[in-house]
């Protein structure tokens, strides 16, 4: 006898003992008016983010970023282009500039990851550098949560390293995509959790 929906879902993956910060695509395109992939509100993530940069540089902890980055002609970007024409707007060389990471900037020494599809680890160095580091915990921050944040939150898992996911600091294009993407990846993929306990993690 099976029992309630979901019930088979929903188990905790725990924090281990290395956690590294990974902010996915908080570049121009989203984040500014105008942008091809302009969010609603992304305040509120950057804001939740900078407080998770300033917890993890103190305290000695990995920082990862991600861009999404096109030769010129695009020859790099596969089918993905094709699905998603706007991601044009990374080819090496286009105008407005909107692959640049801002409002938040990395810092000398964080490494950042080019990428050309929605996972950060796909066909990128960035499971080789969380390993070499000794990584076994992933906060998860950026956007969007139902694109890269999810695909990243899952190869995480695939790779071994524990996918946390911080609610405050994801957005998506609509509140309801962007919640529903959350229980998904609780169910199945990762742990969500609330911006204080990831800053206390960070800082412990």
């Amino acid at each position: 006898m099976s029992g309630p929906h979901g019930s088979a879902f929903s188990g905790r993956l725990g924090w281990g003992a290395r956690p590294a910060l990974l902010v996915i695509d908080l570049v121009r395109a989203y984040t500014e008016p105008g942008g091809p992939f302009e969010l609603p509100s992304p305040q509120p993530a950057i804001e939740a983010t900078r407080r998770l940069l300033e917890a993890a540089r103190t305290h000695g902890h990995p920082v990862v970023w991600t861009s999404v980055a096109f030769t010129r002609g695009l020859a790099d970007g596969g089918l993905f282009v094709r699905k998603v024409p706007a991601l044009a707007a990374f080819e090496e060389g286009a105008e407005g500039g909107w692959g640049e990471i801002g409002p938040l900037k990395p810092e000398p020494g964080e490494v950042v990851v080019a990428k050309q599809y929605a996972s950060a680890f796909f066909g990128t160095s960035l499971a080789s550098t969380l390993v070499t580091s000794g990584v076994d915990t992933l906060v998860v921050t950026g956007v969007s949560t139902s694109g890269c944040v999810r695909a990243s939150a899952m190869d995480a898992l695939n790779h071994g390293i524990r996918p946390k996911v911080v609610r405050q600091a994801c957005a998506d294009r609509t509140e309801a995509v962007h919640e529903n993407n959350l229980v998904d990846l609780d169910a199945k993929y990762a742990d969500v959790v609330d911006l204080e306990e990831a800053l206390a993690h960070l800082a412990s």
